[in-house]
């Protein structure tokens, strides 16, 4: 996409043209397949999905008898074994299951607590989760700031597959696309496509059977506001590298699948004895045999099954699926018990390893993010243009958590390290900030309580000093 950006500078001045949308749209079309196949494999989507939904029956063949007919050809088990979304949703829950906590380091309260009524008002905790999921599934999530009906900036997360996202890195690109489908009742469906860049956004409509330049505004911000969040540098989703042996394990389960519901559909061997057409539907009117020698037999025809052969088959395709794939299967015995910090970690490093790797990206991009941000913000007096370097981003894993262990660390800690930095390493405090507030309200309330009971003891001792002063003075007179 970046060889649209010598083209579209240069036009640039006349307003981009309703030509090069087209040819942006039709250069993305294989890009936007594959991701959208991606995500239609991650909820399993019959249509368009995984690859077992769309086999057919195998066509054995008779040779040119036509008194044969083929029974092992009737049953088409398709199993689907959706290791790609546990893939997904293993990471994300892994590192989204606590949400990212936000701090900004400046001393302006104003621009605090707009930033505090941003992250309330966005959802930002189910918005970076679902961010992060589309990543993570297709190789990019795409995320829009925008100005809402009430003046607020605000940020939606969009479809990554209906992005186009021009520039040499994603997370600050030069140029964006978003183009959808939208259904008129009246006129049909059409595309609908919306460009932006450092100033304007311009929307376009192909009603008329060709796309259009309908409106131009200015999107009120200094900075692109469409960007993308990658997965990783080569915008590659977690599961991609492991596709192939997911439908292995696909196509293994079911034809065992097949081989167990053929059973029923065996062919019956008769020994020494003969049935015609008489004896056949007498046999299907009582399920009776009758057999009048020793050296008679019944039985079904049936293929040997190697069980131990499948099973292991079976066995290491999952372990290199997990493997490659980085993942981990919670559920297995190896995490059974009672696992120590240590152990647990040294089990997850694949999976940490991945998610640091993320990490890094979202950051990048969260701190872009603020940076477009801080630009509508600025105009308000909130805060500086550059106010958005001063904004952090800790991500928290959810893992169980080993409070006693933990407790006993802080313990040792303390005095030794900043309170800010003791009070993060403990799973349970979520926001470090609004701890360290709390714990400084129960100090000045405690001090208050103490400092009152001292005042009262000391009127006591002044009341008991007057009275025994008075009864002193008594017993002289």
């Amino acid at each position: 996409m970046n060889k649209f950006i010598k083209y579209i500078k240069k036009i640039q001045t006349e307003g981009i043209t309703t030509d090069t949308v087209n040819e942006i749209i039709n250069d993305h079309m294989r890009e936007h397949r594959h991701t959208k196949h991606l995500y239609k494999r991650y909820i399993a989507s019959v249509k368009d999905g995984p690859k077992i939904f769309n086999r057919s029956p195998i066509n054995y063949g008779t040779g040119s008898s036509k008194n044969v007919f083929r029974l092992d050809d009737k049953v088409n088990n398709m199993l689907n074994n959706s290791f790609d979304s546990d893939i997904v949703d293993t990471k994300i829950g892994y590192m989204f299951g606590h949400p990212i906590t936000y701090r900004a380091d400046t001393a302006g309260d104003s621009w605090k607590k707009e930033i505090q009524n941003f992250l309330l008002r966005s959802n930002t905790e189910d918005q970076d989760a679902e961010c992060g999921k589309f990543a993570a599934i297709c190789g990019y999530g795409a995320r829009l700031a925008y100005i809402d009906p009430e003046g607020n900036p605000n940020i939606e997360d969009l479809e990554p597959w209906y992005v186009v996202l021009i520039g040499k890195d994603i997370t600050h690109p030069d140029y964006s696309l978003y183009y959808y489908k939208l259904d008129d009742a009246d006129k049909g469906d059409h595309l609908y496509a919306e460009f932006y860049d450092d100033s304007d956004v311009y929307s376009f409509n192909d009603e008329s059977g060709a796309f259009q330049l309908v409106d131009q505004q200015a999107h009120l911000f200094d900075y692109n506001p469409l960007f993308g969040v990658p997965n990783n540098r080569e915008q590659k989703g977690d599961a991609e590298k492991v596709l192939s042996l997911i439908d292995a394990y696909d196509r293994t389960l079911s034809d065992a699948s097949n081989e167990i519901e053929q059973y029923r559909l065996a062919y019956l061997v008769l020994k020494g004895a003969s049935l015609d057409e008489d004896d056949i539907k007498h046999l299907k009117e009582t399920g009776v045999f009758e057999l009048l020698d020793d050296s008679e037999d019944i039985k079904y025809l049936n293929k040997d099954v190697n069980d131990a052969l499948i099973e292991h088959h079976l066995d290491r395709l999952e372990q290199n699926i997990l493997r490659f794939a980085k993942s981990v299967n919670f559920g297995d015995q190896e995490f059974a018990g009672n696992q120590s910090g240590m152990a647990m970690r040294f089990k997850l490093l694949g999976l940490e390893n991945k998610c640091i790797t993320m990490e890094r990206k979202f950051t990048s991009a969260l701190r872009y993010q603020f940076k477009v941000l801080c630009s509508a913000w600025a105009k308000k007096g909130l805060c500086s243009p550059d106010d958005y370097l001063s904004v952090s981003f800790t991500f928290t894993r959810n893992l169980p958590a080993d409070i006693a262990s933990e407790a006993a660390t802080t313990a040792q800690l303390q005095g030794r390290i900043s309170e800010r930095t003791r009070l993060s390493q403990l799973s349970f405090v979520s926001d470090v900030d609004k701890e360290m507030e709390e714990m400084q309200k129960e100090k000045d309330e405690y001090a208050a309580t103490l400092t009152g009971q001292q005042n009262g003891n000391a009127q006591q001792d002044n009341q008991n000093g007057n009275q025994l002063g008075s009864s002193q003075s008594g017993e002289q007179l």
